[in-house]
């Protein structure tokens, strides 16, 4: 499952789910679309695209290509190489209206999202260190950092990037 970041207030004006089906439709074949709004679709080397947009405003797809001695059948076959060129160009072609994101702006916020992930493992670990190494930390700062670290937990488990304010007020604590 791969989670993508969609530009602010793209869902919205592209009609949520309902509307990411109909635009699934644009760039491919076999768009089936359940009760929940998502939508299950294939073309070319794609064998299956599945999507929608999550509660957190995140377009979220799943998508399954050909592999090994099918991908070689599928681009000797006549055409097999341009259909696995449309393939290719219709994925990207999805994703940029599906997100509102040229690729290279989709690297840049996967990136910043790993970041703020790092930095947060990062913070947790320091302050499992640092009470570990402090005997004259009062309880109430040592049950405060729980809290923090419990909250910041939460999100990273969630796929939620955790919030700067958040690691910045556990750090701020050692």
């Amino acid at each position: 499952m791969e989670r993508f970041a969609v530009k602010r207030g793209l869902v919205k004006s592209m009609g949520g789910n309902a509307g990411l089906a109909v635009l699934a439709t644009r760039y491919f074949e076999d768009v089936n679309v359940d009760s929940d709004g998502k939508f299950a679709a294939s073309f070319g080397i794609l064998t299956s695209v599945q999507g929608h947009f999550d509660e957190q405003g995140k377009l979220s797809v799943e998508v399954e290509q050909m592999k090994g001695a099918d991908l070689g059948t599928f681009l000797e076959a006549s055409g097999g190489r341009e259909q696995a060129m449309e393939s290719r160009r219709r994925w990207s072609g999805f994703l940029d209206e599906a997100t509102g994101y040229t690729p290279k702006q989709r690297g840049d916020k996967a990136k910043e999202e790993a970041k703020k992930f790092s930095k947060a493992k990062s913070a947790i670990k320091m302050a499992h260190k640092s009470m570990e190494l402090m005997s004259d930390l009062p309880e109430a700062s040592i049950a405060k950092a729980h809290e923090l670290i419990a909250m910041l937990e939460s999100n990273i488990e969630e796929g939620v990037p955790p919030s700067e304010s958040q690691v910045k007020k556990l750090n701020d604590l050692f």
